[in-house]
């Protein structure tokens, strides 16, 4: 039998001298010999199965800990038990991971939507698909108390998303409903707030927003809207549409340049519409 010095067992094997040297430390990997006056460690060939079996066991995401109870204990149930914890663990950050996917993607169309978007007080008829939506109902009217209630309405509908087990990655984008007679009776009256989330989000409490036409008018700051309100219902009797549906206040995204102390958004204002004949769109 050819005693290797750790050097050389170390370098046979593609790894460092210091994780022989760990790997004897925590009793997972012991040298053969160790020269009592010169301290140099001395292995034998055939541990390097055992050397593999280490490296595949710290690959599937096994501690070293772990791996050395199981050699102490030989026990494959124990061995079959800890990769069945690991693949639960991976599992976990597999979701976790696609959510972030699904986050990030959304804040990349969110952009992309804003760069193509038409500017501030155009109006626009548009054809929008069907959306999900994760609604809270508020006991105030956002209205009438302005951002600082929307703020505090904004984290309670975060706890309530949490409590009801709607991903955190949905919390981008939230926006405000009017009903349609309120609406059409010229009230600014908003008792619900919103999150759009993914057509795959399979929550109990979602509410479809059905696929159809929408008139709509994009806006650069909350302080606009009740006006921009107005200029929709004027679109909307100028060329003798149907209100089919509440208003939405869609937040089309947050924008990160804070020029002021509040939150920079750019909003799609819409209403649900049905059309009769021609429609002029533009700003008026």
């Amino acid at each position: 039998m050819e005693k290797l010095s750790i050097g050389k067992m170390a370098a046979l094997n593609q790894v460092s001298v210091q994780t022989l040297r760990l790997y004897d430390q925590m009793g997972i990997l012991a040298p053969i010999e160790v020269n009592q006056e010169t301290g140099y460690r001395y292995y034998d060939i055939k541990q390097s199965g055992q050397l593999d079996m280490i490296r595949y066991m710290k690959a599937s995401g096994m501690t070293l800990k772990e791996i050395r109870q199981v050699f102490e204990n030989r026990d494959y149930a124990l061995l079959n038990d800890v990769l069945n914890r690991r693949m639960e663990e991976i599992d976990r950050k597999i979701e976790a991971m696609i959510l972030q996917k699904k986050a990030v993607k959304r804040m990349i169309d969110s952009y992309d939507r804003y760069l193509k978007s038409p500017r501030d007080g155009i109006l626009t008829l548009e054809y929008i698909g069907e959306r999900k939506l994760y609604p809270q109902r508020t006991e105030q009217n956002f209205y009438e108390l302005g951002l600082e209630a929307y703020e505090n309405m904004l984290k309670d509908l975060k706890k309530e998303m949490k409590a009801h087990d709607v991903s955190e990655f949905y919390y981008y984008n939230a926006g405000t409903t009017i009903a349609r007679d309120d609406f059409i009776q010229g009230r600014c009256v908003s008792d619900q707030i919103f999150v759009f989330v993914d057509q795959d989000c399979t929550s109990r409490y979602l509410q479809a927003v059905p696929a159809g036409m929408f008139a709509c008018i994009y806006c650069d700051d909350f302080d606009k809207e009740a006006g921009y309100i107005r200029e929709l219902h004027q679109f909307i009797r100028k060329n003798q549409m149907e209100v089919t549906g509440d208003y939405i206040c869609e937040v089309l995204t947050e924008l990160p340049i804070i020029q002021s102390r509040k939150r920079e958004m750019f909003l799609r204002l819409q209403v649900p519409v049905r059309v009769e004949g021609s429609v002029m769109t533009g700003k008026l």
